[in-house]
């Protein structure tokens, strides 16, 4: 005889159409985005532009995304609508880097670069906070793991999208910047269907919206969430661009094999860089669902200061094997794993929903301004002093950094 004795409601799928969309949504986004980001450096060389300009236009960039990252997410908690931000920030990310085949110096450069890091500081904390609402607690680290997943993807199949292109172009270029170009309006084809994928794919269940005023919503965030951005900020301090790295390689294989094949032996391998980052995120936030996050996260930053050590290395005994730059480039992956899937993560296990995407928010304007002096540092130093030494500054930072996380309490 059956029980008549109710059953509760089913349990709620971890994979389920908003996480698979947002995983398809991502993936395009950062084919668009890594595209022209395996190039940039080429295309900047080719120009004749510094790393210390390079430097400044990814800090800059990172620095306008993080301060509209903390009033987006607080007007998302506000609103108690998310969607709408998420899918606006998509298309404004995805039709920027197209602005780069216009450039004549960098300031345009800086400019559509800045633009496309106000659209991702528009739609990140939109998208962490709808995903987190989307899975049960216990499967959080599946569910980010899927959705970094799935941009690391879009990593992949852009670099290499781009090197065909290249490859395509460049013997019957004009110039040496037009293959570059061809590729940055090129773009706008998985740029702008991102947003629509978003727009089609997820739902969203709207949510009473918080009237608690921006300074009155920081003031309630738990003081073991601010802990842990002291940790995520002193990281991300030393956690330079990773177009520093493709420049990095490419300035050490230029003298072996010439500015065009250096660009794209450099740009293959980010490739192989995206494919370790790939791979790891979603048996990372696997993981954490049973071991726990703050261990592991301090372990991610670790190694990325092993990935500075190993760029040390390289500059001071000259290293320019293809081999050695490929061991580095993995590791630089496999940290980023780290950082991705469980940042988001852990920031959802210590926050409440009522008030999540004000921390989001928070947590992308401390890794953002993070970024920001990482950035402007590492490649003023670059330029000042030697690359050496700007690696050596972040790998210090990166190792403080760990060591905050591994003693929260």
């Amino acid at each position: 005889m059956k029980s008549l004795e109710p059953t509760g409601p089913p349990p709620v799928k971890w994979l389920n159409r908003n996480v698979v969309g947002m995983g398809l949504t991502s993936l395009l986004s950062d084919v668009s985005h890594e595209m022209a980001t395996a190039v940039l450096p080429g295309f900047l060389t080719a120009m004749g532009i510094s790393a210390a300009a390079l430097g400044l236009i990814e800090g800059v960039a990172d620095g306008v995304s993080s301060f509209v990252k903390l009033a987006a997410g607080w007007l998302s908690d506000r609103a108690g609508r998310r969607k709408p931000i998420a899918v606006g920030g998509y298309f404004i990310t995805g039709s920027s880097t197209a602005l780069f085949a216009l450039a004549a110096g960098w300031p345009l450069v800086l400019f559509g670069r800045a633009l496309g890091w106000f659209g991702r500081g528009i739609r990140s904390p939109a998208r962490n906070a709808i995903l987190a609402a989307s899975v049960p607690p216990e499967s959080r680290g599946k569910a980010f793991g899927f959705e970094r997943a799935g941009d690391t993807v879009g990593a992949i199949l852009g670099p290499l999208i781009a090197v065909a292109l290249l490859a395509h172009f460049q013997p019957r270029a004009a110039n040496p910047s037009a293959p570059f170009r061809a590729i940055f309006l090129l773009t706008l084809v998985p740029g702008l269907a991102c947003g629509i994928v978003f727009a089609l794919l997820v739902r969203e269940k709207p949510i009473p919206g918080t009237p608690a005023k921006f300074l009155s919503a920081i003031r309630q965030l738990p003081k073991s969430f601010r802990r842990f951005l002291v940790g995520v900020g002193v990281f991300g301090m030393g956690d330079f661009a990773h177009t520093l790295m493709i420049l990095a390689a490419t300035q050490l294989l230029m003298p072996a094999h010439g500015m065009a094949r250096a660009a794209e032996i450099a740009a293959l391998l980010y490739v192989g860089h995206n494919i370790v980052y790939a791979a790891a995120s979603y048996p990372v936030g696997a993981l954490s669902d049973r071991l726990g996050r703050r261990g592991l996260l301090a372990a991610g930053y670790l190694v990325g200061a092993l990935a500075a050590a190993g760029l040390i290395a390289a500059f001071a005994w000259q290293l320019d094997s293809i081999s050695y730059l490929a061991i580095v480039f993995a590791v630089g992956g496999f940290y980023m794993a780290f950082e991705e899937a469980l940042e988001g993560t852990f920031t959802a296990d210590l926050v409440g929903p009522e008030i999540r995407g004000t921390a989001y928010g928070l947590l992308g304007a401390v890794n953002g301004i993070g970024d920001l002096a990482a950035s402007v540092v590492v490649g003023g130093l670059w330029t000042l002093a030697s690359p050496a030494a700007a690696f050596a500054y972040a790998a210090c930072l990166m190792l403080t950094g760990a060591v905050l996380v591994y003693r929260l309490r």
